[in-house]
């Protein structure tokens, strides 16, 4: 994120929970997965255009109302989840702070259209060879 915008703890919601999966005894015990949530459609430290931008994408982690969550449970220690949970938060909002280019319709040239055609010219008439081949 450039320097200047940052995201207050105090819009993280941050949830310990159990991991699944594999883990022994340690996983029935310690909560060391970690479920963090950001209001991408209340928060006040987003520029509105980086908010539309992230609200638009089609994310399955976006729920309806505007809310960003994240599940992390890849390592075994809650510290490193913490930190895992907020790299992959720092990514997605990375991914809105840049605007798409403008796509700028063009036109196929005179020589690519040709060469199109005479491909498939080149194809049809191989597959014609094929069909009408007497093998007796």
């Amino acid at each position: 994120m450039p320097p200047s915008l940052t995201i207050p703890d105090a819009e993280l919601i941050e949830r310990f929970v159990r991991a699944s999966g594999p883990g022994g005894q340690n996983v029935n015990k310690v909560a060391t997965a970690v479920e963090l949530r950001f209001d991408v459609a209340r928060s006040p430290s987003l520029p509105e255009a980086v908010r539309e931008r992230l609200l638009a994408k089609r994310d399955r982690r976006m729920t309806d109302d505007g809310v960003f969550v994240i599940n992390a449970q890849r390592f075994r220690t809650q510290e490193r989840n913490r930190q895992d949970a907020r790299e992959r938060l720092h990514a997605f909002i990375e991914a809105g702070l840049h605007a798409p280019k403008p796509r700028v319709a063009t036109r196929p040239s005179r020589a690519s259209k040709e060469r199109r055609l005479d491909a498939k010219r080149r194809s049809s008439t191989i597959k014609r060879g094929r069909a009408s081949r007497d093998w007796d």
